[in-house]
């Protein structure tokens, strides 16, 4: 016999899960920026370093098809100030890239109207079955 699981439990776990992952995402990412920030100070890298990366590391993912199209020079130009601004460490412009980038996913987001997925308790289902026991077909909106 097949073992059941309730929806809450599975969303519990799912969630569980998600929030260790999300935990060790920033715990690599504190580590770069430690690492990073010692090699800078030490004047091993500069910005011109971190864009040639940031451009050999998407010619590699072109290469071995995980992206499309090459960015332009505009988006690899910003996303190096974006590392770099990490790795200097400078709160103020650290928080005022943060909000903007904020601000810009909030627009995005008003732009999208997308329709919500929502579930319905077990005992409505049941009673649409119920409802719709004459043979008719079940719409659910």
């Amino acid at each position: 016999m097949p073992m059941q699981i309730g929806l809450d439990e599975l969303l519990s776990m799912l969630v569980s899960r998600v929030e260790e992952m999300a935990l060790d995402n920033e715990n690599q990412k504190s580590r770069f920026n430690v690492m990073f920030r010692i090699l800078y100070k030490k004047g091993l890298f500069n910005e011109n370093d971190a864009l040639e990366a940031i451009r050999d590391e998407n010619k590699i993912l072109l290469e071995l098809g995980m992206i499309k199209a090459m960015p332009d020079d505009k988006t690899l130009k910003a996303a190096a100030d974006n590392l770099m601004l990490w790795v200097k460490g400078d709160p103020k412009e650290i928080k005022h890239s943060i909000e903007e980038l904020q601000k810009r996913i909030q627009e995005a987001a008003e732009k999208q109207n997308k329709p919500r997925i929502e579930t319905a308790p077990a005992g409505v289902l049941n009673e649409l079955d119920r409802l719709g026991a004459n043979g008719s077909k079940k719409i659910i909106l």
